[in-house]
């Protein structure tokens, strides 16, 4: 049965070809689109690692400040004092640019053992960042006061960094190297993975080190958890206390809308990927249609002469709609072999899983697209009357 079908395709290869050429540019489109989608579904589905609602960020100017390292020492600590003091604010700290959702982005490279780690994400933070944030501590502890006056300097690590650089062992307490590997630093915690880029990235390795009094010079944020209680009064005289304590120009910004805005950027050119694509396979699917029916009205005196001699209705339908599903093979064939280079050559630094599913689900894709495509017109043809058609031919 399947060698008759061969022959009968190759036979037929010239007008078979358009076919075969809509089957592998529809695999090709929609293996892109089930790429993206289940990437940013893999990494939707991991835990977001910390809390984003009822945080604030507190972006000032300063450039009015001291420069001196004492003096700045003390302002700050007063305004953390004062910070604190608000009913509506539950906990204060202060962080680098680089927090969640943010626009900013600070990298930095580790050693262990000779083996060089690039693209750490290099997190500055507060003591109190963990409460602001509600960080997931896995392993060790946070930072301590006194932490900033150790021989070596300690810092924590993400889940993914310790995977990558100790695999199943134990990190705190391991002493890596920094970015020259002239300094040693100690591990003393391990955090869940922060999704700081929002709900559809990874996120990625990082590293947290304490914000000390030497850095207060260069800081300009302030993360802030407020209350249920804070609400666009409250708002306002915050914003007017800190113009006024730091005498310069003052942003607030609430970190779920900041969430909102990041996630957007990835979810608005994606519907309009999807939207691109479903407009062409619906186009593909009309065209695979037209091309069985043009076959099937071509053909009416080989389908008249095989009912004439005995096929069924049933047999008609399923040969045709059999070769049709032979030639979406050997164009699947033809589509895998160029969407399997991507898991084999790490195309985009993305996890194979990505890739092979994306290439599963494809394949299923085009199966169901064209049995749908064929089924219809298979139908017509079982329909045929022997008589009608010889007489027609």
């Amino acid at each position: 049965m399947f060698k008759h079908l061969f022959k009968l395709i190759w036979n037929k290869r010239k007008q078979n070809f358009l076919f075969l050429s809509e089957i592998l540019v529809s695999f090709l489109v929609i293996f892109a689109v089930f790429s993206f989608l289940t990437y940013y579904y893999q990494n939707y589905s991991k835990p977001l690692g910390f809390e984003y609602k009822k945080v604030w960020s507190i972006n000032y100017d300063n450039g009015l400040l001291t420069k001196n390292n004492d003096s700045l020492a003390i302002f700050y600590d007063n305004l953390y004092k004062s910070l604190k003091a608000m009913p509506q604010i539950e906990e204060v700290s202060y962080t680098g640019g680089n927090f969640p959702y943010s626009n900013s982005n600070m990298s930095t490279g580790v050693n262990f053992h000779g083996k060089k780690f690039d693209h750490v994400n290099n997190y500055v933070v507060g003591t109190d960042y963990k409460k602001v944030l509600d960080v997931n501590l896995i392993e060790g502890r946070w930072f301590l006061p006194e932490d900033a006056v150790t021989k070596n300097k300690y810092v924590i690590i993400n889940e993914t960094l310790k995977k990558e650089m100790f695999g199943k062992e134990t990190a705190v307490g391991k002493l890596i190297g920094n970015y020259d590997d002239k300094e040693k630093m100690k591990i003393v915690g391990v955090v869940q993975d922060l999704k700081a880029n929002g709900d559809f990235w990874p996120a990625g390795n990082a590293m947290f080190n304490q914000l000390d009094t030497g850095y207060l010079k260069y800081n300009s944020y302030i993360l802030v958890k407020v209350r249920e209680s804070a609400d666009a009064t409250f708002e306002s005289e915050l914003y007017k206390f800190m113009a006024n304590t730091m005498k310069n120009s003052i942003e607030i910004e609430h970190m779920d809308e900041m969430r909102d805005s990041k996630n957007e950027v990835t979810i608005i050119p994606m519907v309009i990927f999807i939207i691109i694509a479903s407009f062409l396979i619906i186009n593909v699917a009309l065209g695979l249609f037209g091309v069985l029916w043009y076959n099937i009205n071509k053909r009416k005196g080989e389908i008249g002469l095989r009912r004439a001699i005995g096929a069924s209705g049933n047999a008609v339908s399923y040969q045709l709609v059999m070769e049709a599903m032979i030639l979406a093979t050997m164009s699947l064939i033809v589509g895998s072999f160029f969407a399997v280079q991507f898991p084999l050559l790490n195309v985009f630094n993305i996890p194979a899983s990505v890739y092979v599913i994306a290439m599963l689900l494809s394949i299923l894709f085009i199966y169901l697209l064209v049995f749908a495509c064929s089924l219809y017109p298979g139908k017509q043809a079982a329909g045929i009357h022997p008589a009608v058609a010889l007489h027609e031919e």
